[in-house]
């Protein structure tokens, strides 16, 4: 008898799945080299560091008696406030049933951490931007949060203006760091300016390359190494600002929130503790027959030196 593919069709599987699962594509993570980790920190939940302010010089008459001014002092605050848990678990039935039940349960402790450490990367991030819509956030004269210079579209000026403003705030001009959304990388890619190279041959790397390409950066924008992610805040609903030159009012809403420092580690704009690392448990539950994988984790983070943050808002359209 003849074996073909009309008789032997009960031989042949009707679908062919793979031994591996498909994972989602995965962004890398760049928040936490940018948080002075605090430790000393023994129990409790809240830490005090304390600050003091500059002298002040007063004009001295010989034969007279000085004036003593204390220092200014202050205290900063922070909070371990975030207590988070990410748990799964497989019940002892599909463990029997699935083909991919020990590949799927081998993946519930990394995708859970991964889910923890996000949410410090979304924190981290959305610290720098903690305080009320409308505000320009001026310290010492100079806004330190604006918005895109044209209507909301960031221009390289606006790169120049963080520097500025950094200046102005006596932060030092080593290791800038601009972490952007996207959208601003592809919209400074296209400038005009920057696509004619042979008058501008600084920026013939951006043109080449982009601006940035994963985690590394390939070309350096007014001192500024430049990373995209998209972990960046959203503006505040209604957020209306000034543009960098102080007097253009600007809607910004739905727009995204960009970072301008120095990652200078004298003066790293954010402070944070971890009370309890990522931490996994697990347990098999008799009563509803089941593996049980929980991580948890308590940490918090807060911007610690505002002035060493310049946010320039941007909408996110690109044309």
């Amino acid at each position: 008898m003849a074996m073909t593919t009309s008789n032997t069709s009960f031989l042949q599987r009707a679908q062919v799945y793979s031994t591996e699962l498909k994972e989602i594509l995965r962004e890398e993570m760049m928040a936490q080299r940018y948080v002075r980790m605090l430790d000393g920190f023994p129990d409790g939940n809240t830490f005090n560091i304390p600050s003091i302010g500059q002298a002040q010089v007063d004009n001295y008459v010989e034969d007279s008696a000085v004036t003593y001014r204390p220092l200014d002092t202050g205290n900063f605050t922070f909070t371990i406030d975030k207590y988070l848990s990410s748990a799964t678990y497989m019940t002892k039935k599909a463990e029997q049933d699935l083909f991919y039940a020990n590949e799927l349960m081998s993946r519930f402790v990394p995708e859970q951490e991964r889910s923890i450490m996000e949410h410090f990367e979304t924190t981290t991030f959305a610290a720098a931007d903690s305080g009320n819509e409308n505000s320009n956030r001026a310290l010492n004269g100079v806004n330190m949060r604006i918005s895109g210079g044209n209507a909301g579209v960031i221009e390289l000026a606006d790169f120049a203006y963080a520097r500025y403003a950094l200046k102005k705030q006596h932060v030092p001009d080593n290791n800038l760091v601009a972490i952007v959304d996207p959208s601003v990388e592809f919209q400074l890619n296209s400038l005009g300016n920057l696509v004619n190279v042979s008058n501008n041959p600084r920026f013939e790397g951006i043109v080449r390359d982009g601006i940035a390409t994963g985690m590394r950066f390939v070309a350096n924008v007014y001192g500024f190494d430049v990373y995209c992610s998209n972990f960046l805040p959203d503006a505040f609903a209604g957020d209306t600002i000034l543009e960098r030159n102080g007097s253009t009012d600007t809607d910004v809403s739905g727009g995204k929130v960009n970072l301008f420092f120095s990652a200078d580690q004298s003066v790293n704009p954010f402070v944070g503790a971890f009370r309890q690392m990522p931490e996994v448990d697990y347990d098999y539950n008799k009563d509803h027959q089941r593996h049980e994988f929980v991580t948890t984790a308590r940490y918090g983070v807060k911007l610690y030196r505002p002035e060493n943050m310049v946010q320039v808002v941007s909408l996110t359209t690109i044309s």
